[in-house]
């Protein structure tokens, strides 16, 4: 998980260095579409998925739903400070909780609905709507969390149906499809060296999530959550070394609020069920 924290704070700092340039939507494009070469391993288990009608849909729901968050997220890396994206993308754990018992009939305890307020709070105290300005990057940042809570909730279904390499491959294939749309109609010409970042996003982001599965794999999740709080560490100091940020302690706060009630909501799932599937981590980029 350390190791784990470190590729996807790296793959937000190239993201950030490229700058805004280039929109969005064609560098998600881009990105998605250069890691679609991490999927060759997987060529056969594809082949050998024979997916249901149903299951299609669901696989393309997941991913119009993921690139949608992806696009907002690329949209405010660039605009909001580093700190600010990571302690904010905590917030779609809890949007999944809430979606888990809205959608999928799961129980919502008294003690979950107090983490999810928790979690909310600690959003609001990021925020401080009223005493600071709450710029276009952080709305991008609540609706990216949202969608990517939408995405998970699939997974969550999915994951009980087919293997874990065909979820991740189907979910690369469908959003590197739903972003071409919103690349070709905003096209710029890129840079090698804005390719060369984005090649490099698509590797750091790969290895993130290989090494977030070894640990999963080698220790119960209520071992591995609370380790994700240093990502937020790693990126207020990247923030003040790299791109001269100012440390925000109310952005560390309230990260640390909502990282508390996705934590505490992790521990109780795990006492109630050893097998509970693991949703709180950073973006999918």
């Amino acid at each position: 998980m350390l190791v784990t924290g470190v590729c996807f704070i790296m793959v937000t700092a190239l993201v950030k260095t490229m700058g805004p340039r280039m929109p969005p939507g064609e560098a998600a494009f881009i990105r998605y579409a250069m890691g679609l070469i991490f999927l060759i391993p997987a060529i056969g288990a594809l082949r050998a998925a024979h997916l249901t009608r149903r299951q299609w849909g669901l696989f393309t729901l997941r991913g119009f739903c993921h690139a949608g968050g992806v696009i907002l997220w690329f949209f405010a890396m660039v605009r909001i400070p580093i700190a600010e994206v990571t302690a904010m993308n905590y917030l779609a754990p809890i949007y999944v909780t809430i979606g888990a018992a809205l959608f999928l009939g799961e129980r919502l305890a008294a003690r979950r609905i107090i983490a999810v307020v928790m979690g909310l709070a600690g959003a609001a105290i990021i925020l401080r709507p009223g005493f600071r300005e709450v710029s276009a990057g952080h709305i991008a940042m609540l609706f990216a969390a949202i969608v990517f809570a939408g995405s998970y909730l699939t997974a969550k279904i999915m994951a009980d149906e087919v293997k874990p390499g065909v979820v991740v491959a189907m979910l690369s294939i469908f959003v590197t499809i739903g972003l071409a749309p919103f690349a070709a109609a905003d096209w710029v010409t890129p840079t090698g060296r804005e390719l060369a970042f984005l090649f490099g996003v698509a590797c750091f982001a790969t290895a993130g999530h290989y090494t977030m599965t070894l640990a999963f794999a080698a220790a119960p999740v209520t071992v591995t959550q609370p380790v994700t709080f240093l990502q937020l560490l790693w990126a207020a100091l990247l923030g003040v070394i790299w791109f001269d940020e100012a440390i925000d302690i109310w952005v560390i706060l309230g990260g640390m609020v909502i990282l508390g009630s996705v934590t505490f909501i992790t521990w109780r799932e795990a006492m109630l069920n050893r097998s509970v599937t693991p949703l709180a981590h950073a973006p999918k980029t």
